[in-house]
């Protein structure tokens, strides 16, 4: 589908009734599929996840965790397809904001952006956190001095936000070169065990859907941390004007993502799984951190898990990218609504890109950081905090899309040629499955965010308060600034806004 032109920018008022004209804020690029399914992998860190999350979904399904990601990766899948169909139809740039919006009201969408805003900013500071410990424990397993994890972490904080300032096509560049080499150790690790039949001999039983009825509540929790892993492939719809085609490029990337992502985490699993055998789950057990590092020295070649741990380190460092070009956008999204202030919608008239909110969760990410260093608080334990609850925040947005889907398909203005298993089965099948892990992992937060049963359960107060910001500002512009009101959800095109098919958009 061809796009209408973006619309000016509304006037902001001057001095004696005045008007001044505002920057451009619709952002530009022409980033094609490649660049945006491995902006979705580096979120993933898919070797952070097999060195080190992977064994905690060992330790909860046994040897049935394999097919408990294959389970994850189908979930995601089915969400993708109301959410792609959103896409196609919706031409908004917002993401969750604009389908959330258009679905279930404007109050209620803006009151999710502030929740996704915040729940990627979450993300991203705990990510600087695990960075920060990563790159000082690297160093002495190289033999070098210990040093603090800060300075590791603000080192880490001035690449990133460095990048940050560029069009996001320069981060991709980069992306797409340290993906390459843990994906790379990844497959020999893989090739290796599997080739060599694990240590027992391989078997089909991590895949027999019968070990589910032994698992228990275990598997609960497992599909928990497996979600987890995905979590950051909807942010591909958040990069709608800057790709080429976007109605095609978009869902083309977020199920080649979903899949690559689904295949690449249940086959390393089984390896893993294979290189210990009938053992995999105690060890996973006794020594989740170890578990990977050493199957790879056993494997592959001895002390080869040394170069794993510095593929940690920039793999923690190619997230915080992705996690910071995320976070942006969404501040950039709220401000060119005027939800916060309209000068973070600058587009950079050379770079092309969201540069004055990048600089705000820059800093906003550099105070929080700050804070934590001088606290008498366990950099892991916050790491843990923040993104468990970050991580959570977004799972629950996806429950409200799904809802938002149903919701606006149900009009009749909006039901086009779409199948109902795009707009209503796939989309209650995501209602019922992801809301069933969010309702879980609210009743067992401590999994979640580390602590003891119960004792963190407060932390939920925090995206619960940005909702109630977000629906605030929002009935505050329907009283007093209708013109604002009546455009949020990035909706800049007013009347314009057009369906996929060629109908007018109803929200």
């Amino acid at each position: 589908m061809q796009e209408p032109p973006a619309a000016p920018a509304l006037p902001s008022s001057g001095a004696e009734g005045t008007t001044e004209p505002t920057q451009p804020t619709r952002l530009t690029g022409n980033l094609g599929t490649t660049p945006l399914v491995l902006g979705v992998m580096a979120f993933s860190a898919p070797i952070v996840t097999i060195a080190g999350y992977m064994a905690f979904a060992i330790d909860f399904a046994g040897e049935i965790a394999p097919l408990v990601y294959i389970i994850t990766t189908a979930l995601v899948l089915i969400f993708a397809v109301g959410f792609t169909t959103m896409t196609r139809r919706v031409p908004r740039p917002g993401a969750f904001y604009a389908y959330i919006t258009v679905g279930i009201g404007r109050a209620f969408g803006l009151g999710s952006a502030f929740v996704a805003a915040l729940s990627y900013t979450m993300i991203l500071v705990g990510l600087y956190c695990f960075t920060g410990v990563t790159i000082a424990e690297m160093i002495t397993l190289f033999r070098g001095p210990e040093t603090q994890w800060w300075i590791w972490t603000l080192l880490a904080w001035a690449i990133v936000s460095v990048l940050g300032y560029f069009h996001v096509e320069v981060s991709a560049k980069v992306l797409s070169i340290v993906m390459g080499f843990e994906i790379l150790l990844v497959v020999v690790f893989n090739f290796a065990s599997l080739g060599q039949g694990g240590v027992d001999g391989l078997s089909v039983q991590p895949f027999n859907p019968s070990g589910l009825s032994g698992a228990g509540a275990g598997i609960f929790v497992a599909l928990l941390f497996t979600f987890g892993n995905f979590v950051g492939f909807e942010s591909t719809a958040l990069y709608r004007d800057e790709v080429r085609e976007p109605v095609k490029t978009i869902p083309r990337a977020t199920y080649l993502a979903v899949i690559f992502i689904g295949i690449f985490y249940s086959v390393s699993c089984y390896a893993l799984i294979s290189a210990y055998g009938s053992s995999s789950q105690q060890v996973a057990q006794d020594n989740p951190a170890g578990m990977f590092n050493d199957a790879l020295d056993t494997f592959v070649a001895s002390n080869v898990s040394m170069i794993a741990a510095a593929l940690v380190a920039t793999s923690s460092i190619a997230a915080l990218i992705s996690t910071h070009n995320v976070a942006s956008r969404y501040i950039f999204n709220l401000a060119a609504d005027h939800a916060v202030p309209r000068y973070l919608a600058g587009v950079h008239p050379k770079h092309h890109s969201p540069y004055r909110a990048s600089l705000a969760v820059a800093v906003i990410a550099v105070v929080a950081l700050v804070t934590i260093a001088g606290l008498p608080v366990n950099a892991p334990v916050v790491y843990g905090a923040m993104s468990g609850l970050g991580s959570m925040g977004v799972m629950t947005l996806m429950v409200l899309v799904s809802i938002a889907v149903i919701a606006w398909f149900a009009r009749p203005l909006n039901r086009g040629t779409d199948s109902i298993w795009k707009t209503a089965i796939a989309p209650l099948i995501s209602i019922i499955a992801i809301g069933t892990i969010v309702v879980f992992a609210m009743s067992r937060f401590d999994l979640v965010v580390g602590g003891q049963p119960g004792q963190l359960t407060w932390l939920l107060a925090v995206p619960a308060t940005a909702l109630a910001i977000g629906i605030a500002i929002a009935l505050y512009f329907r009283s007093a600034k209708p013109e604002y009101y009546e455009n949020l959800g990035r909706a800049e095109r007013g009347d314009e806004d057009t369906a996929a098919g060629g109908t007018k958009l109803q929200v």
